[in-house]
């Protein structure tokens, strides 16, 4: 009898077994692999070439760029010149690396931001685009001021040998 009232059926035990072992397996997905979040850099600075749905690894065909067009010399050496700056926010896809403020142990009243973005496949000086920012405290205020003019350059030169250098000891020139 259908008098517009739905009829709901309870769920077969083994249906109900297979949709709470599919749950237990997504949480779990990772394999034993810490997951990167934003902020973990330790998952960050260890890329992983493997494909785990296929079983497969991709180390030895990636070469100098990663599968979606950014260099992963480029990107492995932002991650590792930027790293003592806590990380907000990193992409490996899009080449893009957004970390948190950072004070200077040195220096109190002083914070610095970086945005570093990787902008092609090839190892050159105009793949990748630093920006720096510097922010100081007036009257219990964080007020921006002007960064160095040299620091961005100093930062993507950096970044730019850390790349070079992790291409030599790949073997990859």
């Amino acid at each position: 009898m259908n008098n517009g009232s739905i009829f709901l059926r309870p769920f077969p035990p083994a249906m109900l077994a297979l949709v709470c072992l599919g749950s237990l397996a997504a949480c779990h997905g990772s394999g034993g692999r810490s997951q990167a979040v934003a902020g973990d850099t330790a998952a960050l600075a260890t890329p992983t070439h493997e494909n785990h749905l296929m079983g497969e690894d991709r180390s030895a065909t990636a070469g100098d760029q990663t599968a979606v067009g950014v260099n992963a010399y480029l990107w492995r050496g932002a991650i590792d010149t930027l790293s003592f700056m806590p990380f907000a926010s990193a992409e490996p896809a899009g080449g893009i690396i957004i970390t948190d403020w950072y004070s200077p142990p040195t220096t109190s009243g002083e914070r610095f931001k970086a945005n570093a973005y990787i902008l092609g496949k090839q190892l050159r000086s105009d793949a990748i685009r630093v920006s720096i920012f510097r922010q100081i405290q007036q009257d219990g205020q964080w007020v921006d001021a002007p960064v160095a003019a040299n620091t961005a350059a100093d930062i993507t030169s950096k970044i730019l040998a850390r790349a070079r250098q992790l291409r030599t000891d790949a073997g990859a020139g």
